[in-house]
């Protein structure tokens, strides 16, 4: 397995060279050409990168999910769910970084139990989507986005209903 990882990434490059060359295309202007358009790419994204990078870290950092869900944390506890899954369902949707350092501190402290297991189906069944929203329909310029945010709330609810049905079904 090892030596496929090395060898991957130049039979693919190699692959691309010949292909372009039977082919008659001018790979070197081709690649430049790609790499210009990549640059421009970068940066009319950078702006909104940095924005949402920015407003994630003021909401990790203010702990106002914890406070929010402190209340109903003794009925969590009866049910073997820890409070600290909250954060994770709300922060997923906006970062994919900010949900990962969630699931890093949930796993930190109960490594292997419902809660863990619970935590990474969440991770892994639901998507950022407000950051892909703002992120790449911000960049083109689209500003009608009701019905995607519809569309991939709606898919991020049903990723963490079933995330809670499937995990309880099989590890309760």
């Amino acid at each position: 397995m090892k030596i496929v990882s090395i060898v991957i990434l130049p039979v693919i490059v190699l692959f691309i060279i010949v292909y372009g060359s039977l082919k008659k295309i001018d790979i070197y202007n081709s690649f430049i050409k790609g790499a210009k358009e990549g640059l421009v790419t970068t940066f009319n994204i950078f702006p909104y990168i940095v924005s949402m990078v920015f407003a994630v870290n003021i909401f990790t950092k203010s702990n106002f999910l914890s406070f929010i869900f402190r209340p109903i944390e003794p009925l969590l506890n009866n049910l073997n769910i820890s409070s600290s899954i909250f954060p994770l369902i709300f922060l997923r949707p906006i970062s994919g970084n900010g949900s990962l350092v969630v699931l890093n501190n949930i796993l930190a402290v109960n490594p292997d139990n419902f809660t863990s297991l619970l935590a990474s189906t969440i991770q892994g069944s639901t998507d950022t989507t407000i950051y892909i929203l703002s992120l790449y329909f911000g960049s083109v310029g689209i500003k009608k986005i009701r019905y995607a945010l519809k569309a991939g709330l709606f898919a991020d609810i049903i990723g963490i209903i079933f995330s809670f049905v499937i995990v309880y079904l099989l590890f309760s």
